[in-house]
């Protein structure tokens, strides 16, 4: 399933840009980047919940914002893309 991951951390604090890098690096080893702090992500249910419990033990709950939007195994008619940035299928290899 695609799942769109967003999270916005407060970054006034050195401990704060420390996890920020963090769930960054999280996120890159399970999807691909499309924003600033928004990630696509094509996962299992199991891998959703182990990624899911990484990112929540790096956030200070107090501080910081963690969003998952599932969009499913259908999610090519829910996205629509507009703008400079060219789009990807996270399905397909990428060439680094």
């Amino acid at each position: 399933m695609l799942v769109l991951i967003t999270y916005d951390v407060n970054t006034q604090t050195a401990a704060g840009r420390r996890r920020l890098r963090q769930i960054a690096k999280q996120c890159v080893n399970y999807g691909q980047r499309v924003q600033c702090s928004v990630f696509e992500c094509l996962l299992s249910a199991a891998q959703c919940r182990v990624l899911q419990d990484q990112l929540c033990h790096i956030i200070d709950p107090e501080k910081d914002s963690l969003r998952f939007y599932y969009l499913g195994n259908q999610y090519e008619k829910k996205i629509e893309h507009f703008g400079c940035k060219s789009a990807y299928l996270p399905e397909e290899p990428m060439i680094i």
